[in-house]
């Protein structure tokens, strides 16, 4: 069983790096980890990396490995992020459609739109998700669990459940207006109704 060792542990800061094998992808390494097997003649140590990799045009994904050395576990961790990467519809191509709130185990994290000009405030996983994923605009609250990779799950459950207005549209049979005309008609006719 690993067990983790506290002296080693570290939070990788920003390491972006451009892949060479995908131009079009960059890498963020969130963590890295060192982490303990006990075995008969002492203890064996590696390293577990979690890594959040994206195009910056609405494609994101993350990965975690485990290795003996570094450079070989932030690799194994890149693999994995580009075979599950998912795409985010977003709006104007910087922030998202709708507040969305996103939880995995004790980890919730609650994302809402921002006007522009705002920036990403996020802190830690999370920013790097939205980082790599291209927002530009995005309030972000993570509550609960600390864990980096509890955190990532829970902004990338929130991200799955997003839905464009042309999603809505076509679930129900309507056109993309009739979504968003509903959406802005409604504070004008409130007070239409409080005048009759």
């Amino acid at each position: 069983m690993a067990e983790r060792d506290g002296g080693g542990r570290g939070r990788g800061g920003h390491h972006d790096r451009r892949d060479d094998s995908d131009p079009e992808l960059s890498d963020r390494l969130v963590a890295i980890n060192r982490v303990s097997k006990t075995v008969k003649g002492g203890k064996r140590f590696g390293f577990a990396a979690l890594v959040v990799v994206g195009d910056q045009k609405g494609r994101v994904g993350f990965g975690s490995g485990k290795a003996k050395e570094v450079p070989e576990a932030i690799r194994k961790a890149t693999e994995e992020a580009k075979r599950t990467m998912i795409r985010v519809p977003l709006r104007e191509g910087r922030t998202l459609h709708h507040d969305i709130r996103g939880r995995h185990g004790a980890g919730v994290v609650e994302m809402r739109t921002a006007p522009q000009g705002t920036g990403i405030i996020a802190g830690g996983p999370c920013r790097a998700v939205f980082e790599m994923l291209g927002v530009q605009d995005v309030v972000a609250k993570s509550t609960g669990s600390q864990n980096p990779y509890n955190m990532i799950r829970a902004t990338f459950d929130g991200l799955l459940r997003t839905q464009s207005p042309r999603q809505v549209a076509s679930r129900r049979g309507k056109k993309v207006a009739d979504i968003l005309g509903a959406r802005d008609d409604q504070p004008a006719a409130e007070p239409a109704q409080a005048e009759a």
